[in-house]
This record gives structure tokens, sequence and C-alpha cells, in this order.
């Protein structure tokens, strides 16, 4: 979905250590996580806070995932009373300690939300005074964050005394309307407690939505479950978050499904992306002239990471997007006339940014004889380029189909631009002596220059 990033939360991975839980977060493909702060992650009250801080930091950097701060640990402040006290406890001055000292930490974490709800309100307090309770208390946070620079993002939770989301746009208005306090949508709530659909709700809040919680919720039960075991429609809720232009991050929250954790995070994230997916590749099949439309718009709705994390720029292993293009082009072949084919691809790679020349380079081989001269003009086009990712495309598997004259020149315009030969298919089959020749004659002039000779180089020699 366009300009979506989505992240999981750590309340989902309750039986992993931190630093496992993140790397499987990153490992599946997600961009953020959503941590709860707990007595077993990252304590607020822990004499080392710092240095934990310092040291998660570090590995969320490593890992390439953005953060927001959870605040909804069961046991943290009373190990008696699951969530007490809260915001609108009497005695809610240890919950907005706790609040303020999440919002330095997610600062220390480099995250710009901390996400946060009322609290229930006790059966023999009055509304108003809960609700005065409430007001002073986020007013008090409110300034810490403010001081931070961080966003608050205040959480209608069914049962709690802001349960809605006309509650918590009403407790905005009454503190003025403070720009440091948003607002934080359980997708899965709205199914369960809010008249208006997930998306309604969203366009209802755009305007200080900070942060978003997906799942899955059947009416009046407030229970989170995987997409699809209730009656959020997916599909629709994520396209009214892109269509709001929604940059936050969207974490998937599953706090009672961390026995089994990291199938129900990779299930998930298949759901995240599949919609749109399922609906372009089915489209292309009834009209196969709509490919000019849906081809272009691949990158905006699945995100562009590459497919290996050791393989950041996708040189090797190529991207999510390129992959998503590959299906879009084998659908079209399997359903277009067999004369439009080789026209298409030659359009679309001759009209396309460099990613969907990318897509298109990497979609060539499955496409067989159709676009076998058509393709053979793209491959030697990208080979003419500077572009390393075009490059490295340009030598994956339809590459064979080079003569050997240009097939040698691509393996050496790859250790000119700094392409692993990795990314040449079928190398190790292929190299001959002329290749090596030309390589040793490459080294030499690199070693008379007093350059490095690449590693890639010296092993092709050595092999």
């Amino acid at each position: 979905m366009t300009g979506l990033r989505f992240g999981y939360g750590t309340n989902g991975f309750g039986d992993h250590r931190l630093d496992d839980a993140l790397r499987v977060i990153a490992d599946l493909g997600y961009d953020g996580v959503a941590l709860t702060l707990d007595h077993h992650r990252l304590d607020p009250f822990a004499a080392d806070l710092a240095e934990q801080v310092r040291r998660v930091r570090g590995l969320l950097d490593r890992l390439g995932l953005s953060v927001v701060v959870e605040t909804g640990a069961r046991y943290l402040l009373d190990p008696q009373v699951k969530h007490h006290p809260t915001l609108v406890s009497a005695d809610s001055a240890r919950r907005v300690d706790f609040l303020r000292r999440a919002v330095r930490v997610a600062a220390d974490l480099g995250s710009d939300v901390v996400s946060f709800w009322s609290g229930t309100r006790p059966s023999d307090v009055d509304g108003e005074v809960a609700l005065r309770r409430l007001l002073d208390g986020t007013a008090l946070v409110v300034e810490e964050a403010g001081r931070h620079g961080v966003r608050l993002g205040l959480e209608p939770e069914p049962g709690m005394l802001v349960d809605t989301v006309d509650a918590a746009l009403a407790v905005r208005e009454r503190l003025g309307e403070p720009e440091p306090l948003g607002i934080t949508l359980d997708v899965g709530h709205c199914v369960a407690v809010e008249q208006d659909t997930a998306a309604g709700c969203a366009w209802r809040v755009r305007d200080h939505l900070v942060h978003v919680q997906l799942d899955d919720m059947r009416p009046g039960v407030h229970e989170h479950l995987e997409f699809g075991a209730g009656e959020l429609d997916l599909t629709g809720t994520l396209e009214a978050l892109a269509g709001i232009g929604f940059t936050g991050l969207a974490a998937v929250e599953l706090p009672r499904h961390g026995h089994a954790a990291p199938q129900v995070a990779r299930r998930a994230i298949g759901a995240l992306h599949q919609p749109w997916v399922s609906e372009a590749i089915a489209a292309v099949r009834r009209d196969p002239a709509s490919i000019a439309t849906r081809f272009p718009a691949v990158g905006r709705h699945t995100g562009r990471r590459p497919v290996d994390r050791d393989d950041p720029h996708g040189l090797v292993h190529g991207t999510v997007d390129d992959r998503v293009r590959g299906r879009l082009l084998r659908a079209f072949a399997d359903t277009a006339e067999p004369g439009r084919v080789a026209a298409e691809v030659t359009a679309l790679y001759r009209h396309g940014d460099d990613a969907e020349r990318r897509g298109v380079l990497r979609a060539l081989d499955p496409l067989g004889p159709a676009v076998l001269e058509a393709g053979l003009e793209l491959v030697r086009d990208a080979l003419r380029a500077n572009d390393i990712r075009l490059v490295a495309a340009a030598m994956g598997p339809f590459a064979r189909h080079l003569d050997d004259h240009a097939w040698r020149h691509g393996v050496l315009k790859c250790l000119f631009t700094g392409v692993p030969l990795a990314a040449v298919a079928g190398l190790p089959q292929r190299a001959d002596a002329e290749l090596r020749r030309m390589v040793a004659d490459f080294a030499a002039e690199r070693r008379a220059a007093g350059r490095d000779v690449p590693a890639d180089a010296r092993a092709l020699l050595e092999a």
C-alpha cells in the first residue's frame, strides 16, 4: 500500500529475548517495531537503563528498524493489579512518572512517538473526577513530550474512560489541542466498538494520527485476532491509511500470540502485502492492458526492500518490488496475445524509472522465447548504463542469451562498477580462458595505477 510502513509489536514476542525478537521482525521484512517498555524489556526504572537504551538503539539502527514506544505493560507498576495505576486512578502520579520516563526513553531511542491509553474508570469514581485526573496527568506528559520533541498517541481502548475516537478527540479539545498530543488508532478496536469503519475512523483522525495498531476483531468483542479471523476490511483500511498520507508506523498488535510469534508475524506481513498484489494480478489477467498502470505502481504498494538483508541494495537477489513486477509480467504474458508481449515489455522498460527497468530485466527469463530479441536489446541497453543496480539486473539468468563477447564484457562491467560477481548468473559454468585473460588485464591495470584489485577478480583468477 502506498507509503505505508509496517511494524510488529514486541508484546507479541513475549517468550523471546528482545534482541532475538527484533532480529526475527527485521528478517521477516518489517520496517519497524512497537516496543513495549516492561520489567524485562527496557525497564524505565532500571539502574542501567541508559546503557540498555544505547545498546538497543544500536541494534535497531543495524537492523534498519524504526521504533514506536508502547506503554501497555501489564504489571510493571503494580505486581498485584494489572495496568494499575492508570491516569484515572487516585494514585495516578506513578503512571504520569512512568509515561514521562517513556518519553525520555523514546527520545534516546530515536523514536518520535509514545503511545498510551487513559485507563478504566474505577466504579466508585465520578466521571468528572476521572476526566480531571486524566486531563491533569496528560498535560504533564504533554509538557515532557514537548521538551523532547516526541509525539504522544492517545489510544481509544474498549472499556476505558477514553474508549472511542470521539472521546480521544474530546480530550485533545479540552487540553487546548496541544501539538505534541496526537491519536493512536487500533483498527481492531474500531470494529469492536466504533459506529464507523476502521477506514472511516482513519479519515476522521487524519490530522492527528501518529501511530496505528493493526489487528482483526469482531463487533462487540475486544479480542485481538489475526487478519481474516474477524470482520476488519483490511484492504479498505490500508487504502484509507494510504489515502490520508499516513507516514508513521502501522504495527501489528497481537499480544496473545507469543506462543507462535514467528509464524504469526510471517502470516501477518504476508497479509499486509498481499491484498493489492492479488488484486493487481487479477486485474492484469482480466485486462492485460492494465499492466501499463499497475506495473509503475508496484513499489508504492509493496515497498522496495531488498529480498535478502545481507544484500542491502538488491544487487544479487533483487527487491520485493522486483519480484512482484515479475509476477505481473508473467500474468500479462499468460493472457495477452503473444505478439503483444515483447512490445509491452519494451514499452515498460523504455518509459519506466530505474526501479521499473530493473523489474523488467529480472522478469525476462521466465517470459521465454516471446521476448528473446527484445530482451537482449534491453539487456544491452542496461549494460551501457552506469546504474549498478541496472547492471546487476541485466546480468541475471536472461544474460545467458548474450553471445560470449557481450557476456564477458558484462562481467567486466560488473568489476568496473563494483557489482558483486554473485549477481552474474551462471558465472562458474561460463567463465572461460578468454574471460580470465580479460580479468587479468583488468587486474594488471589496477595494480599499475596503484589501486586495489577487487576480491571478486582475484577469486575468479584463482579459481
